[in-house]
């Protein structure tokens, strides 16, 4: 189940593609990512009813700051696919971005998506009320497909490294990053 729901490709799977195929900081955001997403389980098994009548607006704002977010990502990903001419080289190491840097885009892309809250709290959380006494084993499973997933997700795309050798692949990929951006900006804004 926990699979499944990270599968499809997102705001924050396209981050961790990119910094894994850019080889920068690729454990650090794998972990922030796979440890948020069990603190965001743990939270959704033990705790998904409290916080549905406590905090109703949770929803609609993260939506509307998460439109915002990713709509920002998806044009400068749109700009990098008109402008740029990258190529994964070895010189591309130095202009390397900041572990706090890409730390802190890294969080934003998982802590402001309403989607992440939607599937881990909420669907897993619903999800988990039908296991009662082995609602931990199901965090567990859970929690072990997204660490799974995303290691896989940052070191697997050492694979595909040649094929970023050449500018048009980074512009390709800059602009299907553009577009998945857009559709989850209009899904956010529309309440889909």
């Amino acid at each position: 189940m926990g699979l499944s729901l990270i599968l499809p490709i997102g705001a924050q799977n396209a981050f961790v593609l990119r910094q894994g195929l850019r080889n920068e900081h690729v454990f650090a955001i794998c972990s922030v990512c796979a440890l948020s997403d069990l603190i965001l389980i743990l939270v959704g098994v033990t705790s998904f009813g409290q916080i549905a009548r406590l905090m109703p607006m949770v929803v609609p704002v993260m939506r509307y700051v998460g439109a915002a977010f990713v709509t920002w990502y998806g044009v400068k990903s749109l700009l990098a696919a008109l402008r740029s001419s990258e190529s994964l080289t070895v010189e591309l190491n130095a202009g390397r971005a900041t572990l706090g840097k890409t730390l802190a885009l890294c969080l934003a892309f998982t802590w402001l998506n309403p989607h992440v809250y939607l599937d881990t709290v909420v669907l897993l959380g619903s999800i988990a009320t039908q296991f009662k006494a082995e609602r931990m084993t199901f965090a567990a499973g859970a929690a072990s497909g997204s660490f799974l997933f995303f290691f896989s997700l940052g070191y697997g795309a050492v694979w595909l490294r040649p094929v970023f050798a050449k500018p048009l692949a980074w512009r390709i990929l800059d602009s299907l990053i553009a577009a998945v951006m857009a559709m989850i900006a209009i899904k956010l804004i529309a309440g889909v």
